[in-house]
């Protein structure tokens, strides 16, 4: 905690500091006899760590390149030596007391301060003997009984462990937990949490008929088999992957990556244990006799950006691409932030830039170039890929090749003929080409005497010649040799199909051994020291001697029974899908720098049920949704809102609007208009005109938007087509897919509203769902009431049917015939059997409001 500079740590007066400080600690005695009934004990993890983080640990903690005075705040021995933080005369409360701007701590400069509660923590901290913790998310976690509560007998609390935690917590801060939601909530809740989509009218009837005890868990059940929860889960698995549909930059090429979207819904609806689940989609094609369906799981970590742009270095990119990896791996499976580390040792976490090229060196065996390449104008992959070709694609494959072969036979002896005829043009006068108009490359040498060129010369002179009349000439020379022209047409048959048609998954392999060392602030150009082998963090537990030292170690290294990171990480997820916000807040981030979980003990009792449960999603899916806590209302009281306004306690349910994705397979549901089939190539739903015009700054490929037909439109949102470079319009608040995301930020913008009130889809949706109901009921009231409870899932209530039919009214009056057939006609679907276009627009625009209330958008 020195000013930055700084080579020794300054003193005050000793004997004026002994005086002074012997009298704090007296006054604090004093202080600390009236208190000591109400203070709880200092946890240093809990009260102390977050205070040294954010203020001290980034001059004076892991990172030897930045600590400043050889002073080290984050390893006790270290401090101790400085004399920090000895009770008799520290340097910490010295300095953070201190009315000298010189030797204030942390320096004014440095935009940090300490509060008079955090300087009275660390004075407490430190006349308590100071003493430290290792890092909570670094020790192995066990399982302790749930705990014991002061009242056992609440109704409906608890129903199991999980809310035994949170009622104990509740009870500590002078809380109770909320009444359970009403039966209409809580299968909204479901269906929206498990397979995001809503339950019909019908169905809510039937749950809410079963009066049996089982009835809840029989709902879950059937949700947690249906083929949809696939769907809904892997949303949040593909924004981890950086999952798109095509590679990013200025080419942007289209990719086939969405083989393995449809192997992770397949993987989710099959409940694959989760170490399995891992272990293919880091290593599935290091398994011995390695399957397809394993090698197209590593296409896990071949989801990231490829830049295949002119000024594009290809060494770099391969680094880039690496450097990816290791990022989303760290990110996604332990929760930490390693890429801090790639350039110099990590600031607060115990993790060095040795470290992180030894993970990094379990990536860098891919034979890969950095440059995605050219399989047609549209189509960019890289190798290693994996032809994923059906039957009927391999016949017409080998129909199209025999016929082009044939054609070749009869075709390229005339073409042999045509080039040695044109070479012999450019030597007409005994000398060589000027290389007028020919490529630039083989100007020097076209330009040396024929004698004094090399074999190696005149064979790069031939090969350009002929690659240049391929390309540029021949077309002009043979175009009415009609032999010639049926081979062009064929072999431009078979280029485009095989080029287009032919999926190509990119996927892992090790076939291409490097060596790797450390980088000098991460630049590829400078690697320095010996090399490097791949070896866990150290900090973390060791490699086994079993396990090999490539990617199939690391996996099955995650899955140790004493690795504190894995399954923390994945239930705090869980956690955070079914209750907003993780139980460490930071799911991005389990280190240092994250904040200390108020629920820890509940935290460590998932992680470990979680490996009891056999990593099985689905079954830890349902504990969590089982409990009480879940099925708390999400109404809130004036006594919650004081003492917990961020419901970080859990007393109630969360609140929250669903994410963009859900909320248009929940308007084309509600309309009858969706198309449930699963997995499949991309479509391409409505999006504004020209969405990608702004990528056709050439004339290499058309970008012209190509927009579905068809039922295609109303396929399920994770089925649209993820352009990289421009995002599907209507998905507001999604991760960009770019990098790794484990946790969007939501906001509240006219935008959103402006999507869900003018969106051809969710018009189109409001038109359907009023044809609906124009179609099942008679009257204008059992209309109104059938679209609301369609999509809000309850009855509405007598003032909610009134004011909906006053805007019927409303509406009504102020439609003609002519906007009535505009706004009819904005959907593809005939609404031509209808006598009245006018009736179906107006209940069309209370359709539409019905589905932008905020109880329809909002998951309750």
């Amino acid at each position: 905690m020195t000013k930055k500079g700084s080579t020794r740590i300054r003193r005050v007066n000793p004997s004026l500091h002994s005086i002074l400080f012997f009298l704090f600690l007296i006054l604090s005695n004093i202080a600390a006899g009236t208190e000591e009934t109400t203070l709880q004990p200092l946890e240093f993890n809990r009260d102390i760590r977050p205070i040294l983080a954010e203020n001290c640990f980034y001059c004076h903690g892991p990172d030897p390149n930045k600590r400043e005075a050889d002073l080290r705040l984050d390893q006790r021995q270290s401090a101790l030596d400085a004399g920090a933080i000895d009770p008799s005369e520290s340097l910490i409360l010295e300095r953070i007391r201190s009315d000298d701007s010189e030797l204030l701590m942390p320096p004014p400069d440095s935009n940090r301060h300490l509060s008079p509660s955090e300087k009275k923590t660390l004075s407490r901290w430190i006349q308590e003997g100071a003493h430290y913790q290792t890092h909570w998310s670094f020790v192995t976690p066990i399982q302790n009984d749930s705990p014991a509560v002061k009242n056992p007998s609440l109704k409906n609390w608890p129903l199991n462990p999980i809310d035994a935690f949170i009622l104990a917590e509740l009870e500590k801060n002078g809380l109770v937990p909320s009444p359970e939601a009403d039966k209409e909530t809580l299968i909204r809740r479901l269906y929206v949490d498990l397979i995001g989509l809503p339950p019909s009218p019908k169905e809510v009837d039937e749950f809410l008929a079963n009066q049996s005890p089982g009835a809840y868990e029989k709902l879950v059940d059937q949700l947690l088999a249906s083929q949809h929860y696939g769907e809904r889960m892997a949303l949040a698995w593909l924004d981890a992957a950086r999952f798109a549909d095509s590679n990013g930059f200025q080419q942007d090429g289209d990719t086939w990556q969405w083989i393995w979207r449809d192997w992770v819904i397949d993987a989710l609806n099959r409940d694959m244990p989760f170490d399995r689940f891992s272990i293919e989609q880091l290593a599935g094609d290091l398994l011995p006799d390695a399957t397809q369906q394993q090698h197209i799981a590593t296409a896990f970590n071949r989801n990231h950006l490829l830049n295949g742009e002119g000024g594009a270095i290809a060494e770099e990119q391969r680094f880039n691409n690496l450097f990816d990896r290791v990022d989303t791996t760290s990110t996604t499976w332990l929760g930490l932030t390693m890429a801090c580390a790639q350039c110099h040792d990590h600031k607060y976490d115990p993790l060095t830039q040795a470290d992180y090229y030894r993970l990094l060196h379990v990536f860098n065996q891919v034979p890969e170039t950095g440059r995605p390449g050219r399989q047609s104008s549209r189509i960019r992959v890289a190798a290693p890929f994996l032809e994923v070709v059906t039957a009927d694609q391999k016949e017409e494959l080998a129909r199209l090749k025999q016929n082009m072969r044939q054609l070749e036979k009869e075709a390229k002896p005339i073409i042999d003929v045509a080039y040695e005829a044109w070479k012999s043009g450019l030597f007409s006068d005994g000398q060589a080409a000027d290389g007028k108009d020919l490529p630039r490359s083989l100007t020097p040498l076209l330009r040396k005497p024929k004698d004094t060129q090399s074999d190696a010369e005149k064979k790069r002179i031939d090969n350009g010649l002929r690659k240049f009349f391929d390309s540029k000439v021949r077309q002009s020379i043979t175009k009415t040799v009609s032999i010639v022209t049926e081979y062009e047409k064929a072999k431009q048959a078979h280029d485009a199909f095989s080029g287009d048609a032919i999926p190509r998954i990119m996927v892992m392999s090790d076939n291409n051994p490097r060596e790797t060392r450390v980088l000098d602030r991460g630049d590829y150009l400078s690697p320095l020291g010996d090399t490097l082998a791949f070896a866990p963090p150290a900090n973390l537990p060791p490699l086994p001697e079993t396990l090999p030292e490539n990617r199939l170690g690391l996996a099955k290294w995650l899955f140790l029974p004493e690795h504190p990171l894995t399954a923390r990480v994945q239930v705090n997820r869980m956690w955070q899908h079914f209750f907003e916000t993780g139980l460490v807040k930071t799911t991005e981030d389990m280190g240092v720098q994250s904040e200390y979980p108020r629920h820890l003990a509940l935290l460590d009792w998932l992680a470990i049920e979680f490996q009891k449960k056999d990593w099985s999603q689905k079954s830890m899916h349902k504990l969590l949704v089982m409990s009480a806590t879940y099925r708390q209302t999400s109404k809130i009281n004036a006594d919650h809102l004081t003492k917990d306004p961020e419901n970080r306690l859990h007393g109630r349910a969360s609140r929250f609007r669903m994410p963009a994705m859900v909320l248009r397979d929940w308007a084309l549901a509600c309309s009858g208009l969706l198309n449930q089939d699963i997995g499949g190539p991309p479509v391409f739903p409505y999006q504004p005109d020209q969405i990608w015009e702004s990528l056709a700054i050439t004339k290499e490929r058309d970008f012209t938007y190509p927009q579905s037909a068809g039922t295609d439109l109303y396929r399920r949102s994770i089925y649209t087509f993820w352009r990289r470079t421009v995002a599907p319009a209507n998905m507001f608040d999604s991760a960009n897919r770019r990098t790794c995301t484990v946790r969007l930020n939501q906001t509240c913008t006219p935008l959103h509203a402006l999507t869900t009130l003018n969106d051809p889809t969710w018009v189109e949706a409001a038109c359907s769902l009023a044809e609906r109901c124009i179609a099942s009921r008679k009257t204008l009231d059992e209309q109104i009431v059938l679209a609301f409870r369609t999509v809000v899932g309850r009855v509405p209530t007598s003032t909610e049917r009134a004011m909906l039919a006053d805007m019927y009214a409303h509406q009504h009056s102020h439609t003609t015939l002519e906007s009535a057939l505009a706004l009819l006609g904005k959907a593809t679907r005939s609404t031509a059997k209808f006598q009245d276009p006018m009736t179906v627009a107006t209940l069309a625009n209370v359709c539409l409001a019905i589905l932008n209330l905020d109880e329809a958008l909002t998951r309750e």
